[in-house]
């Protein structure tokens, strides 16, 4: 009976054991008072007593790092939903998107039929200065044979990446004989946070960040720079699906927006005072007309972003209520090699409006979150966070805004179900559209190749009658029947394939060239589609 009691208590105290020492060796924004019983003295040493009796007496072997691990996972559960470990072997990966680089070879690449098909070449990058094009096929990865044996996406990431300066032989085939060697020598890659800037008319421009790392001021402000150039006079900026990242990022921009000496975000927690964000500087872009789109990914420095906008009266928001990540985390160092990233503090807007969204029901409720607005309509229909007893905010001009869950915004603008269920749906899941549109562009490179720009291709390039009956025969190929599909949906599909095929020769910016062309939202921004 008494093991069993000890097995039932050893999740327990090593999870204390581990807060305390997390305390003792981390300490949070400044320093603990000198002295200062954590957990009153003698209840240190009963923990570590047991800890004691769990190495040298317990009836197995036991793996105390792993143990240990799983007992910091426990109690960061019962913390936040954002408070996380992070093991050392998943570090650099986790820092690398923050840092907006990794070290590689440059390649984008898919997996087809057990071949693996290189989509695109980062241009002067290590792959094109080893001679590699988009089209190759990867044999070998040294003398690992990769072809035909069911390599997985992280397996073959995994062989091709590497420190900066080393070298990686690889064989490919181009064409239906041609197998060549190449060596590669392996350097930093970006990770672009921008993906697209451009101009949307002759006035008007845009820019998509997909998340704030640590250059994405300075590629904002390039293109801003270059779109002003233009003549833009106006901007779109889209926040859709960007999750955040480094809140100085964002508040960098903030200030190119914002006049005078105007808060930005303040944040403040229980051991950490309050800290306020303030414009530095004159902005780049304080007087043109602005808008923000987001939605219900839109999450934490973003959220920072167009909270501060909003409640300044500086720019339109449309779209949907944003996720609601209103926690700033730091990232602790661990022995080990592992690291605590760990809540500190809330942000709150220039009016003091909080943008968490409760969670004190548990962390499964808090991510179903979303899902549930999906089942309850709220992606449909105009949602706001709006409860009994939320505290209503008035902007300078006297517009009502609501703290407590998110950013709302201005304008609303319905979730498009069309492509998320039957059919279409489909498409995207097997990945039926891309590989169609890189098979088609390497047949027909020569013709593809003509367009210089996106832009020449979104405005000269159609998916005529021949191209969708050739892509509905592919289809079949996915067990997929293409002709039950009404002509609105043609047209949409037509549009994707469009897309797939620019991004293949111009990644996301050739993307978003050709969606923006149709897409509600930009429409709305532009005032094109007023009822």
């Amino acid at each position: 009976m008494n093991q069993r009691k000890l097995q039932v208590w050893i999740p327990l105290l090593l999870s204390l054991s581990m807060v305390i020492g997390i305390l003792i060796g981390y300490k949070l924004h400044g320093n603990l008072p000198a002295g200062s019983p954590l957990f009153g003295g003698s209840r240190k040493d009963v923990l570590r007593e047991a800890m004691g009796l769990i190495r040298g007496r317990y009836v197995d072997p036991v793996d105390t790092d792993t143990l240990g691990h799983a007992a910091i996972e426990r109690v960061l559960e019962m913390l936040d939903p954002h408070s996380v470990f992070i093991p050392a072997k998943a570090l650099d990966e986790v820092n690398e998107d923050l840092a907006g680089r990794f070290q590689g070879i440059g390649v984008e690449f898919n997996i087809f039929d057990d071949t693996v098909h290189i989509l695109t070449v980062l241009p002067n990058g290590p792959s094109e200065k080893a001679g590699l094009q988009s089209g190759d096929r990867i044999l070998k990865v040294g003398d690992s044979l990769v072809a035909g044996r069911g390599i997985s996406s992280d397996g073959i990431r995994s062989l091709l990446r590497g420190p900066d300066g080393t070298k990686v032989d690889v064989t490919i085939l181009r064409g239906i004989r041609d197998q060549r060697k190449a060596t590669i020598t392996r350097g930093f890659i970006p990770i672009t946070s921008l993906d697209a800037g451009h101009m949307l008319d002759d006035s008007t421009g845009y820019i998509r960040l997909n998340r704030f790392a640590e250059d994405t001021y300075e590629s904002f402000m390039e293109r801003l720079e270059a779109l002003q150039k233009q003549g833009m006079r106006a901007l779109v900026l889209d926040l859709r699906e960007n999750g955040g990242g480094i809140l100085d990022e964002a508040v960098e921009i903030a200030d190119e927006f914002l006049d005078g000496d105007k808060r930005i975000v303040y944040t403040e927690g229980a051991h950490v005072p309050r800290k306020e964000y303030t414009c530095r500087r004159n902005g780049l872009f304080e007087q043109g007309r602005l808008v923000l789109l987001m939605d219900e990914g839109s999450a934490s420095a973003s959220e920072v972003l167009a909270g501060a906008l909003q409640d300044w009266d500086r720019a339109t928001i449309i779209g949907r209520r944003s996720f609601g990540k209103g926690l700033v985390q730091e990232q602790y160092s661990l022995s080990d090699g592992s690291a605590l990233r760990l809540t500190v503090a809330r942000y709150y807007t220039p009016l003091g409006r909080s943008i968490q969204k409760p969670y004190a029901d548990g962390n499964d409720k808090y991510h179903d979150e979303i899902f549930n607005r999906w089942e309850n309509g709220r992606l449909q229909q105009p949602d706001t966070a709006v409860k009994p007893g939320t505290q209503v905010f008035l902007t300078p001009r006297g517009k009502k805004v609501y703290g407590g869950g998110g950013i709302s915004p201005d304008i609303f603008m319905p979730f498009d179900t069309t492509e998320s269920v039957g059919l279409l749906s489909t498409l995207y899941e097997r990945n039926t559209l891309d590989r169609f549109a890189y098979r088609y562009y390497i047949s027909h490179r020569e013709e593809m190749d003509r367009f210089k720009t996106p832009q020449d291709f979104a405005r000269g390039f159609s998916v005529d009658d021949r191209m969708f009956s050739d892509f509905e025969r592919y289809a079949k190929t996915d067990s997929l029947d293409l002709t039950v599909l009404s002509m609105l949906e043609q047209r949409r599909l037509s549009l994707r394939i469009k897309s797939r095929l620019a991004r293949q020769m111009w990644r996301s910016e050739g993307l978003f060239a050709v969606l923006n062309q149709e897409d509600p939202m930009i429409l709305k921004a532009l005032g094109k589609n007023e009822q």
